[in-house]
Parts: C-alpha cells; structure tokens; sequence
C-alpha cells in the first residue's frame, strides 16, 4: 500500500509538473504559448487514465500549487477550476465502470456520457473565467467591450491614424458589439473542443503504453442518453433570458451544439462505414469543417438528426448484415 501511494505521489508530481508549465507558456503571449496552453489538461489526463484518479487529482493539486507559486496565489482556485479538477473529472469517469455479468465482465461509462460531461466542463470553465470580468451580465459585457476598445484603438494606433476597418468592417462599435455578443459562446465552444481533444489524446497515449485498463470504444457507435435533447432545448430557452441568467444558460448551450456536433461525425463514421466511397466523404468533411468551420454546422444538424431519428439504425437495416472484410 505504501508503495501504492509512493508511486502516486511521483506520478502526480511529475504529471503536475508538466501541467502548469503548459499553463504557465501562455504567458510569453506567443501563437505557440496558444496551443501548449491548451494542452495542460493532458499530463492531469494520462495521469488519471494510466495509474488512478488518485494519480490525477495529485498531478491537479501539484499544478495548481506550482502555478500559484510561480505566478501568483490567485492561480491555485483558478487553475482548479478552470483545468485541473476538470480533467481530473474526465479521467475519473472514464475508468468508471460496473459489473456486467457472471463471467467478471465489466459495463464500462458510456462514451456519449464523457462526450456530455466535456461539454458541461467547457461551460462551467469559461463561467468561471468570465467570473473574474465581473458579478454581473452587464459588468461582464461592458468589461469585454473596454478589452476589445483597447485592443482596436492599439490596431487604430499601428495604422498611424488610418481609419479602422476589419475585414471590411468600418464601424468599429458594431464590431465590438459582435465581439461581446459572439466571443463567450465561441470560448465556450472551444473549450468544449479542447477538453474532448485532450482527453481523446490522453486515451491514445495511455493505449500505446499499455497502461489503459478500458477497451477502446467503438466511437462511431456514441450515442448520447433521453435527456440529452431536453438539455440543449431548455439552455436554448434559457439563453433568450435577460441578464446573467441568459448569459448563464447561453454558454452550456454553445458547449452542447459542439456535443451534437461530435455526435454527428460519430454518425457520419458510422452511416460510411460499409461505403466504397468513405474515405473521400471523411476527407472531405473533415477538410471542410477545418477550411471552412461553418460545415460544423452541418455535423451538429446530423447529431441532432440521428438523436431524433436513428440514422444509423435505419442506415444499418437498409445495408443487411455487415461483411466480414468490412
């Protein structure tokens, strides 16, 4: 046992470690800083996935302890909040599992469950952030409007006095008021993206060492539970609410049209499957979505389709039995 936890210890020192030095590159302000940032949930990912959670809440702590040590004390509540326990969390789902019959075999936690819980995690991870703007809606928005005044009178400033325009856009104002409007949805969405990322990631990494205890699921097979679309229904409502409580529901909606939208690809791998033609479908859906971004639209239209629906089961039906060389 004390072996057990001496190896804890390590992992979680090591894994922390690894984490706020990820968090802590977005302070050079580079491109580069960007995509490391968004990278410090994966050491706390491998950790719970390869060892324990236990592994993973240590490598949370240790990393928030370095961070506030290292930058300031106010990092260790955010870096908690904003990375560590939600990764620990995810890790900790998916080794989650249950007896399933005699034989010792196991149900493991469902895939769709994570893909939700992801969703939820990117929602209550730019809560949190945009807690720290302010109290309220409106203290909120008026602080993202005087970030974006200064960030555009610094563009105005490097112009030499030019007017300022946008991509077309003259009136500055307008612009900001998109920017207010359009940005926390966005982040919400990114977040979301970047949580199923890492966590897909931390799975393939644990997978390659042998370390992962779960058997790989059948991806294209997610489906998500009953109350899944009441959910996005009732934080669509919600988000059309004045004030805080609009702002509130309107970010765990965003997070669930990327839920659906993932969805949708695990529709599209599915419904191709059998396809001669799916490999040029695939690549050419995905180079959309990546070119383009607005086909997301269209894979988060084919989650909620098949939610509704069961594409792939009415797909299934119309093909017969799948060939053996498939």
């Amino acid at each position: 046992m004390a072996q057990f936890w001496l190896q804890i210890g390590l992992i979680g020192l090591g894994a922390g470690t690894c984490s706020a030095l990820l968090f802590a590159s977005a302070l050079s302000g580079s491109m580069l800083s960007l995509v490391l940032f968004s990278l410090a949930p994966l050491p706390i990912m491998i950790a719970a996935l390869g060892w324990s959670h236990w592994a993973g809440l240590a490598a949370a702590v240790v990393a928030a302890i370095a961070a506030a040590l290292a930058i300031s004390p106010f990092y260790f509540v955010s870096f908690l909040l904003t990375i560590g326990l939600p990764a620990w969390w995810l890790g900790y789902l998916a080794l989650l599992a249950r007896p399933a019959g005699a034989d010792g075999e196991l149900e493991w936690y469902p895939s769709g469950r994570l893909v939700l819980w992801a969703a939820m995690s990117g929602a209550v991870i730019i809560m949190a952030g945009l807690s720290q703007l302010g109290s309220g809606e409106a203290t909120i928005r008026d602080t993202l409007r005087s970030i974006f005044e200064q960030i555009l009178r610094a563009q105005q400033h490097i112009l030499a006095g030019e007017p300022l325009t946008v991509r077309g856009v003259a009136d500055p104002d307008r612009l900001i008021d998109i920017l207010v409007m359009l940005v926390p949805l966005v982040a919400a969405m990114i977040s979301t993206l970047t949580q199923l990322l890492n966590l897909w990631l931390a799975a393939r990494i644990v997978k390659v060492s042998g370390r992962l205890r779960r058997p790989w699921p059948d991806l294209s097979a997610i489906r998500f539970p009953p109350a899944a679309p009441i959910a996005l229904a009732a934080a669509l409502a919600g988000s059309f609410l004045p004030g805080s409580l609009g702002l509130a529901a309107s970010l765990p909606a965003a997070s669930l049209l990327i839920a659906y939208a993932a969805l949708g690809f695990a529709v599209l791998h599915g419904i191709t499957r059998h396809s001669q033609s799916r490999a040029i479908v695939l690549v050419g859906v995905y180079t959309a979505v990546a070119l383009l971004l607005w086909p997301l639209l269209l894979m988060t239209l084919l989650g909620l389709v098949d939610s509704a629906l069961d594409l792939r089961a009415r797909v299934a039906a119309t093909r017969g039995p799948p060939s053996p060389f498939a």
